[in-house]
């Protein structure tokens, strides 16, 4: 599919479901796009992919958050990203969604490895430091993480607890007669298999520590806190599992001079009493560069000046914030014998005595037509 579909779209609920109502959604379009029903289809193999990518972000409380705020382009390629996942890995996480629809006791028919699932790896959290500029352009960022990776010349055999199954049976007799449970196999955590031969360096499960360099693209608009998801990033699973994903948490570094809110910016300038009386042009900086704007004469202290265009990109949609230029005039603290003479003479002047006409707006109100 070309273009990803609004999650709560395909699953056919409102942005309000419940967990609950979400789960039910899913299980109803997963049983009748589920591979077993549709052999050979392809069209129903997507449709399967794209309910299970939906349900991997709204049944998590904090994905789900991170995707009402700022939609796909939130998820920084995370969840399945369109076809990343194979069935297996989609059946090994939400394989309980089904119950024993296709029986094999939980699991998706006997062809799928009689109840054995693919364990995956956990996930990694590293934050990433931003500047303003970064934030504004977009960003490719390399890293080193240090992570857990499949072991070369790793072996494996079936399990000899559940002979390969993945999940250990347990029948207990009760005054109903003989009831029969279910669990995963403790073992091999449910892969039906274990290690048979490996290399020194490598652990229990397969694994070995290396450092890896993952290059990360950041979109631009971001901010602080923020989480990105990479998927496939992350530890790998044991027995050759699925690999978790690499959690990007997003650090702004404060700008010198620009402050961030939202997508817009702002900044104070400072400009002397003379060039306030008179007007001048000054020179402001922006997120990627210098502005020149225009002082007019008989500019008072507090007057805001906007600039449309020049913030930040908005994450989610089209469009840029604007940059809003507050302007103070600067009181000098000392004055020398000759500018004291100049001041007093002006001091008692009619046109320096402050005259207002009801026109003169407060701070809130000057904000506030900024945006009408």
């Amino acid at each position: 599919m070309s273009q990803k579909r609004d999650y709560y779209e395909v699953l056919g609920v409102s942005k309000n479901a419940n967990e609950s109502e979400i789960k039910k959604a899913y299980r109803k379009l997963a049983l009748k796009y589920h591979p077993d029903k549709n052999p050979d289809d392809k069209d129903a193999e997507e449709k399967f992919k794209e309910a299970a990518e939906a349900y991997e972000v709204l049944s998590d409380a904090t994905k789900k958050s991170r995707y009402d705020q700022y939609g796909h382009a939130g998820m920084g390629g995370g969840g399945f990203g369109g076809g990343g996942m194979n069935m297996d890995d989609i059946f090994s996480q939400f394989g309980d969604v089904f119950g024993s629809a296709f029986g094999g006791g939980g699991s998706f028919g006997g062809s799928r490895g009689g109840g054995s699932r693919t364990v995956r790896g956990t996930n990694l959290r590293v934050k990433m430091k931003l500047t303003l500029e970064e934030i504004s352009e977009g960003v490719k960022k390399k890293i080193k993480v240090n992570k857990l990776v499949n072991a070369d010349g790793v072996t494996f055999k079936t399990c000899s607890t559940c002979n390969g199954s993945g999940r250990i049976t347990r029948v207990a007799q009760t005054f109903l007669g003989a009831m029969q449970t279910q669990s995963v196999c403790t073992t091999c955590q449910g892969a039906g298999k274990m290690i048979d031969k490996k290399p020194a360096d490598a652990d229990a499960n397969g694994l070995k520590r290396k450092e890896e360099v993952i290059e990360i693209d950041i979109p631009a608009g971001v901010e602080e806190g923020m989480q990105l998801s990479v998927t496939g990033k992350g530890n790998a699973g044991p027995f050759n599992g699925v690999a978790g994903d690499l959690i990007v948490v997003i650090e702004e570094i404060a700008h010198p001079e620009l402050r961030r809110d939202g997508d817009n910016l702002h900044y104070e300038a400072f400009v002397n009493f003379v060039d306030a009386v008179l007007g001048e042009s000054i020179e402001i900086p922006t997120v990627n560069g210098k502005a020149k704007i225009k002082i007019e004469p008989g500019t008072q202290s507090g007057k805001m000046l906007r600039l449309k265009g020049k913030g930040l990109p908005a994450l989610q949609s089209y469009g840029t914030g604007d940059l809003f230029v507050h302007i103070n005039v600067w009181t000098p603290t000392k004055v020398s014998k000759e500018e004291r003479e100049i001041l007093e003479k002006l001091r008692n002047s009619d046109n320096f005595k402050p005259q207002l006409d009801g026109s003169e707006k407060g701070f809130f109100q000057r904000v506030k037509d900024m945006f009408h």
